[in-house]
């Protein structure tokens, strides 16, 4: 019997294959390789992170290939990372997200519910908050108002998981994962975007003039959280101020570093570790974008003993030393 994880060969899932692997759990990747962005680069840190494991490439929106793999390799549990991320390429290409993170989504529910798996741990987001100015935020708060069409096909995951648990009692675990940074991070977020205009000399946008934090949290804190949670099914919370009317085993949980850092900042501590200044360019809000994040985990703590260890500076020298190193053997 084995774990399969999702969306493989990204940021996330490569790192969290990569742990179970170490762990000495039976595992299998899967992956479409879209080109949302390179496909070249997913596949180079597949070799880096997993050169041995078993990653399948297989879309979830395809509903009878997901079936097969099921069949196929005897999945018992399911890390479910795959999506179609980026808050800004949602306004731009909505019916990638439909298909990714609704259709997908739907067949992965339904492939989990035929085969009797013991536990679903699915990639929310901490965009789901949307504009809620009541930091830190918690997961009992409201996310009924997304600004994103991303986000509010994460706040529908939670949704549709919520029934499947409630319906055919299956465990899920959402995961509202903030700001992660680290080797082989996504080169559309801006740890990526950073290091490569500082690497270049050219020029970084700062959205709403600079006046922006994230609660940024670096990968290896955010994997061992992923891999606990995956080993702890979720089980109702009924009786508790958390569970509203819920009886099912279902649970939701922020993944995040506790420490919001502004945007300035952030420059700063990347700029010394990257041993460069950086141009920047001040501009406007961007759609869909929020002002600060900042995450509460008490919670994630409670269930999993959870405690973020990666300081910003110590995160963002290991990030700088493999992007020199990595980019250096593309030139």
């Amino acid at each position: 019997m084995a774990t399969l994880v999702t969306g493989a060969a990204g940021f996330i899932g490569a790192h969290v294959l990569a742990l179970l692997h170490r762990q000495g759990h039976a595992a299998v990747g899967l992956d479409n390789f879209n080109d949302y962005y390179s496909p070249q680069y997913k596949r180079d840190r597949v070799a880096a992170l997993v050169p041995h494991a078993q990653i399948l490439e297989v879309d979830c929106a395809d509903a009878n290939a997901l079936q097969q793999v099921f069949k196929d390799h005897d999945i018992n549990s399911v890390i479910h990372l795959a999506a179609q991320a980026g808050v800004r390429y949602s306004i731009d290409n909505p019916q990638a997200y439909i298909q990714a993170n609704l259709v997908g989504f739907g067949n992965m529910l339904e492939a989990c519910r035929h085969h009797a798996v013991k536990h679903l741990v699915y990639a929310s987001s901490s965009s789901v908050y949307g504009s809620n100015t009541t930091l830190p935020w918690q997961e009992d708060q409201s996310v009924d108002h997304p600004l994103s069409l991303y986000a509010a096909t994460k706040k529908a995951n939670e949704l549709m998981a919520h029934t499947y648990s409630h319906l055919y009692a299956l465990p899920s675990t959402g995961l509202r994962f903030f700001t992660v940074y680290g080797p082989w991070g996504r080169p559309d977020m801006a740890p990526m975007l950073f290091a490569n205009a500082i690497a270049k000399q050219s020029t970084i946008r700062l959205f709403n003039y600079g006046d922006m934090s994230r609660d940024f949290t670096y990968i290896d804190d955010i994997v061992a959280a992923v891999c606990a949670v995956a080993a702890k099914p979720a089980t109702t919370v009924a009786g508790s101020a958390r569970a509203s009317a819920s009886h099912a085993p279902y649970r939701v949980f922020n993944i995040g570093n506790r420490q919001p850092v502004a945007l300035f900042d952030f420059v700063s501590t990347l700029e010394h570790s990257m041993g460069s200044k950086a141009i920047t360019q001040l501009e406007a809000m961007q759609p869909g974008d929020v002002h600060a994040t900042y995450a509460d985990t008490r919670y994630l703590q409670e269930w999993i003993g959870f405690e973020p260890t990666t300081p910003l500076d110590v995160g963002l020298g290991h990030f700088a030393q493999w992007h020199k190193a990595y980019f250096a053997r593309q030139t």
